[in-house]
């Protein structure tokens, strides 16, 4: 297809677009194909004795019409510790229709800050075997232990951008992200996916946290994801890219998700359109390894302990939220009651060195003023913020050791609010899908009097992300640290802040 950008030059992977410019549909599965995993193997929800492995299987490793079939058979799993040939865990799952051919296994019981090996055998329903693949990972130390960490944090990867899709509505684009459409990556690698992602892998980080915006379900908007195949059709597009197959079989994840990747821009959970709440919760349990296979019930907020100095904290911004227009005030909540008294008594109990509130949205900013969607809007949800605030200082949290990560946002900062939080943006993963930040003080931002610090403003942008590393405490001279590194899409440095525990 011809790119935005350079009408003479063809753009990967939308070639098709020109021929068929048909809608996705499901790709009927072919039980006489050799089976593959198309997207690779992806491990998930890490703890100190517990992980989540999963494996779609599929008929081709490669894209047919802008979708990956399916094939229905099982998945082996086996796990080992590396280095050994003794199995210490095996489950043989089905890969259905009705789960989109994706095996899930739950691994229990293991050892904290251990190597595993997670290697499978794929077979089709017509009896084909073949070797799948094999994934390593680390499991988390044990709350006692003083040990070094180092993740990744990430937002903004927009498939549809990185490529050259034309369907996208420029004049809206320009609306909604301040900038016109920045040009699509034109790299020789480019049918290898995201540079970041090979940047990230490069420095082996422990795990690696998706904040939301993991796909754009409403990108291009026209015609935009509804169905259950079209929303399907965004992650298989997604995870086939050889970089993130390259990526999740030596790096496990955290998941989370936003607006782009539950239903539409900005969206809450009111309006009769397609894809629905119910919907969209149901394509995060079934396509990322948040929870076990079966458990419909998942909470998708959460909380994990790292060791001795780190604990950090999931939030779930968009299931549970009010109507955006609903008007600012005490009743109006993105995290609703039951998430809200959960996170405080949680991080009440905690006594993890450093704390860190991982967030889908921004509670600082500043942000666009046109926006009510989030914490730092106005007319958003501010009261809620505050009020959470000023709990946060009662129970003395304030004192340095409490930190905001936040998504969605498409340009890198660091921004300390007048009540003394500090929030670190992560930025867009793709270069593409980022642009220039509200600097305080600017009219058409949500701190028109300049009220909010901005020690880091990422200028010029750039598509990149946040790496987060804690040196645990040397001795009485040197306390534990959290280094905060901001990184470009080929993994040059940025910018760099460290907060060492008070």
């Amino acid at each position: 297809m011809l790119s935005l950008t350079t009408p003479n030059r063809l753009s990967f992977p939308f070639l098709v677009l020109l021929a068929s410019a048909v809608a996705v549909s499901a790709q009927p599965p072919n039980p006489k194909a050799v089976p593959k995993a198309g997207m690779g193997i992806m491990v998930g929800e890490l703890t100190s004795a517990s992980a989540n492995v999963q494996v779609r299987l599929t008929s081709t490793d490669t894209l047919v019409d802008r979708d990956l079939p399916g094939l229905a058979g099982t998945v082996a799993f086996q796990l080992f510790k590396e280095g050994s040939a003794q199995v210490v865990g095996k489950q043989i799952l089905k890969a259905s229709q009705q789960r989109d051919f994706i095996a899930r296994a739950s691994f229990r019981s293991l050892d904290p800050a251990t190597r595993y090996r997670c290697e499978t055998e794929l077979t089709s329903s017509a009896g084909i075997t073949q070797p799948g693949p094999v994934a390593r990972f680390k499991t988390l130390p044990a709350t006692e232990a003083a040990a070094e960490v180092r993740f990744v944090v990430v937002t903004g990867m927009n498939y549809a951008k990185f490529h050259g899709d034309q369907r996208i509505d420029l004049k809206q684009h320009k609306v909604q992200n301040n900038t016109n459409l920045p040009a699509p990556y034109e790299g020789v690698d480019k049918h290898l996916g995201y540079p970041a992602l090979a940047s990230i892998l490069k420095l082996q980080p422990d795990f690696f946290v998706g904040t939301g915006d993991n796909v754009y379900y409403d990108t291009p908007n026209k015609p935009r994801a509804k169905s259950v195949e079209e929303l399907r059709q965004k992650w298989h597009e997604q995870f086939v890219q050889p970089r993130f197959r390259d990526l999740f079989a030596a790096v496990p994840t955290y998941w989370m998700i936003d607006d782009h990747d539950y239903r539409r821009d900005d969206c809450d959970n009111s309006g009769n359109y397609s894809p629905s709440p119910v919907l969209g919760r149901r394509l995060m349990l079934e396509q990322l390894p948040v929870a076990q296979a079966d458990d419909a019930d998942a909470k998708t907020y959460r909380t994990f302990r790292i060791g001795k100095d780190l604990q950090i904290w999931m939030t779930e911004n968009r299931m549970y939220r009010s109507d955006n227009k609903m008007e600012d005030g005490p009743d109006k909540t993105i995290w609703g009651a039951e998430q809200k008294a959960w996170l405080m008594k949680t991080l009440e109990a905690s006594d993890a060195t450093f704390k860190l509130l991982i967030s889908p949205t921004p509670m600082v900013g500043p942000d666009d003023k046109r926006k009510t969607d989030n914490h730092a809007n106005i007319g958003g949800f501010r009261t809620e913020r505050d009020q959470f605030f000023a709990w946060l200082k009662t129970k003395q949290l304030d004192q340095g050791n409490f930190f905001v990560v936040c998504g969605d946002r498409h340009w890198q900062y660091h921004a300390i609010d007048p009540s003394g939080f500090e929030e670190f943006s992560c930025g867009a993963l793709v270069d593409a899908n980022s642009r220039l930040g509200r600097k305080a003080g600017d009219p058409a931002s949500t701190d028109p009097e300049g009220l909010i610090k901005q020690p880091y403003l990422q200028d010029p942008r750039s598509g990149g992300f946040l790496e987060i590393h804690l040196t645990p405490a040397a001795d009485d001279s040197q306390p534990a640290t959290l280094h905060f590194r901001w990184r470009d899409e080929q993994g040059v440095l940025l910018h760099e802040t460290s907060k060492s525990a008070q």
